[in-house]
């Protein structure tokens, strides 16, 4: 079911400062700022060749990732996102593991413009994993 790693997630106070970081001093191609209203964050990707870190900041009153910030004002890690061929059918076969889907269980459009979806960290080694249909 899992397939390639399609980006690690960092969450930071400043999209931009973290990305002049990452342009800066390590040369790295870096992504125009979006900014997701539905999943309250802010992005930019650094492009990689082989996968993309995607650079998280809080966006809105009611970012699910201020409080991460808050608790990690240097910024931290905070996901990692597989990607698989069929999202639904890969909800389905983890749900019957007993695997817990976030939120209402649906996909939502990511940044990409694909549908995603939330695993619960608690059933994941400690890591919130996001799956992105390829």
């Amino acid at each position: 079911m899992i397939g390639r790693l399609n980006h690690v997630a960092i969450a930071v106070e400043s999209v931009e400062k973290a990305a002049a970081v990452y342009k800066n001093a390590l040369g790295a191609k870096i992504s125009k700022p979006e900014s997701l209203a539905e999943h309250g964050v802010k992005v930019i990707f650094v492009e990689l060749p082989n996968t993309k870190i995607e650079l998280l900041e809080p966006f809105g009153e009611n970012s699910p990732i201020a409080g991460f910030v808050a608790k990690n004002p240097a910024g931290g890690i905070h996901h990692v996102c597989y990607e698989v061929d069929d999202i639904l059918a890969a909800r389905e076969q983890l749900k019957a593991t007993g695997a817990r889907v976030l939120g209402d269980g649906e996909p939502k459009i990511g940044a990409h413009g694909k549908p995603v979806l939330f695993l619960h960290p608690k059933d994941f080694c400690g890591t919130l994993v996001e799956l992105e249909q390829a």
